[in-house]
């Protein structure tokens, strides 16, 4: 059995940092050898921007980056064309503007026993009656879809008897969604959706028309936020409304992206964002030193022992963070638990603007 496998047959969130960090570091070099041998501008970055070195760190924070806005430029993979199994794509600003990240049939196995780790760590193994705050359209197709798409896909895994509550046109399907609820009265329901949908397309109109759920169980979301802080919604007032129109109590956010995914951070009972047993996360300045103090704000970096068709081990995101400790959070979970801030002011990274170039 090897070091992924057995990670996942540990209980996750159960391993100290000064321990995980030893079995990652191995990992992480295995990984970057590889992708370095198998992915030719990953090598072009290593070679030009690292001078060769890698493979040998003995740090977390030696290991190679690369800027997750290098997704956007070039087709990164590690794997012949012949064993692409799906195609993800982020969201962007452009249609032309997305990351697109490979994936074969070993690195989808993986992604989806590490989210099952994850969330069911939450919710409890049993697969719940399901209301998805989107359109079952959003899903696309098997071989290439949206990160939208995927994260529907991804959580609904954990669920049964999916109830999409959004019709074509984004509207609330509010008698079907009455009639739902009452089908599945006296049992657990999982809710999921995208953390402004949420609010907008659910809440909102739950609000609007004076309708009071009484619902027992969990609301898992993610992304957005922009568009809430914008409106003055802070994490703490999404909470407070959504268990007063829901009656849900169990909240919990996500930070996740698709350029790693399967290995998202859930926000525990206390408010804060937590490392898997296989992922870790670490800070940089703003001259893209390693800067991992407690309390103070840094640019997020993420690393995952998961990517195995693609080189997205170790990637720079443009997010900002702050650790607030190691394995010491009142939830009981060992590890970095953190926060998010918000995003780099400019996400043109100093210092990487030439990687772009230098990785064709």
């Amino acid at each position: 059995m090897n070091v992924i496998e057995n990670l996942f047959e540990l209980p996750q969130y159960s391993i100290p940092f000064s321990e995980k960090s030893v079995f990652l570091i191995k990992e992480l070099n295995k990984l970057t050898d590889y992708h370095y041998r198998n992915c030719i501008p990953y090598k072009n970055v290593i070679r030009t921007i690292y001078n060769n070195n890698y493979g040998n760190s003995q740090s977390l924070s030696e290991i190679p980056f690369i800027p997750v806005r290098l997704f956007k430029n070039i087709d990164l993979k590690s794997i012949p064309d012949s064993d692409v199994l799906k195609t993800l794509t982020s969201s962007g600003t452009t249609s032309t503007q997305v990351s697109k990240i490979f994936i074969d049939r070993e690195t989808s196995l993986l992604q989806t026993k590490a989210l099952a780790s994850i969330v069911t760590s939450f919710i409890g193994s049993k697969r719940l009656p399901m209301i998805i705050i989107d359109t079952e359209s959003s899903l696309g197709t098997a071989s290439g879809m949206s990160a939208r798409g995927a994260g529907l896909v991804g959580l609904s895994n954990f669920g049964r008897n999916h109830f999409y509550a959004l019709d074509k046109n984004m509207q609330l399907k509010i008698n079907e969604l009455l009639d739902f609820i009452e089908k599945y009265s006296g049992e657990k329901i999982l809710v999921f959706g995208f953390t402004f949908m949420v609010w907008q397309y659910f809440y909102e109109e739950l609000r609007k028309n004076n309708i009071k759920l009484n619902l027992d169980g969990y609301l898992i979301h993610s992304g957005g936020w922009k568009k809430l802080t914008e409106i003055a919604v802070s994490n703490d007032i999404f909470k407070e409304k959504i268990q007063e129109q829901t009656g849900i109590a169990k909240v919990h956010n996500f930070y996740g992206m698709v350029e790693q995914v399967g290995s998202i951070y859930m926000e525990c009972e206390k408010g804060y964002f937590h490392s898997p047993n296989f992922s870790e996360i670490i800070l940089r300045g703003s001259d893209l030193k390693f800067s991992n103090k407690i309390g103070e704000e840094g640019i997020i970096q993420t690393l995952s022992i998961l990517p195995k068709s693609y080189p997205g081990h170790s990637i720079l995101t443009e997010d900002l963070g702050i650790i607030h400790g190691i394995d010491r959070c009142a939830c009981g979970r060992k590890g970095v638990y953190f926060s998010i801030s918000g995003r780099i002011p400019k996400a043109e990274l100093r210092g990487c603007s030439d990687v772009y170039a230098l990785a064709g």
